[in-house]
């Protein structure tokens, strides 16, 4: 009685290869690249941070001249912030805003990425 053996055959076992190599050659640079994505999501984080807390300094300094902080450059931002401090490694490009007005200002992270946020000068 003859056993029929039973697998996969050498063309079949290539093929398999060849599609994981060409698999992998499209998905490595994808998973590569994932830490300047990250860097660049910690940035806008952190101006998105910033805006939200110039648009509630904004709406209490405006209620009662006591609370919040004045703002009259982009840097005033920061003592807004919860801990009024920027994390480790971010700054702040240095840009005047005028009382009653809104300006762009930038934000750099530790990697170099940058972001933007609005600040509303007020007294």
């Amino acid at each position: 009685m003859a056993l029929k053996q039973r697998g996969f055959t050498l063309i079949e076992l290539v093929i398999v290869i060849v599609i994981l190599g060409i698999l992998a050659v499209v998905a490595i640079p994808q998973f590569i690249d994932l830490s300047g994505d990250a860097n660049r999501a910690a940035v806008q984080g952190v101006a998105g941070a910033l805006s939200s807390a110039n648009a509630v300094n904004y709406a209490a300094r405006k209620e009662n001249s006591s609370n919040g902080v004045a703002v009259s450059n982009c840097t005033n931002v920061a003592s807004a912030l919860v801990n009024a401090t920027l994390p480790t490694g971010y700054t702040i490009t240095s840009l005047a805003v005028t009382v009653g007005t809104t300006g762009v200002c930038t934000v750099t992270g530790p990697s170099g990425s940058t972001a933007t946020f609005s600040a509303t000068g007020i007294n």
